[in-house]
């Protein structure tokens, strides 16, 4: 008789770094998002975002053409500050 013992925890650790690899590997992928990217990276309306930060002076954007575009990285960045200022107020 074969026995095969499954260590749960090891594979659950696996199966998660594996994650967030992949995760890093797409954000990585995009260097600038658009208006659309935006507003599905933060789950907000485009006046939400707007009425919000949109305006702050910290926020970092660029028009291009007729096109916002925001870096990926200080995007993000300053979207976790904004929210940990935001829940500090509350």
């Amino acid at each position: 008789m074969i026995q095969i013992q499954v260590d749960q925890e090891a594979i659950e650790k696996m199966y998660m770094d594996a994650i967030k690899l992949k995760i890093q590997e797409l954000d990585k992928e995009l260097v600038f998002w658009d208006t659309k990217e935006l507003k599905r990276r933060t789950c907000l309306s485009w006046n939400t975002i707007q009425d919000n930060f949109f305006h702050h002076k910290d926020f970092p954007k660029v028009k291009i053409g007729g096109k916002w575009m925001y870096p990926a990285k200080e995007t993000e960045e300053f979207l976790e500050t904004w929210l940990d200022e935001k829940r500090r107020l509350q």
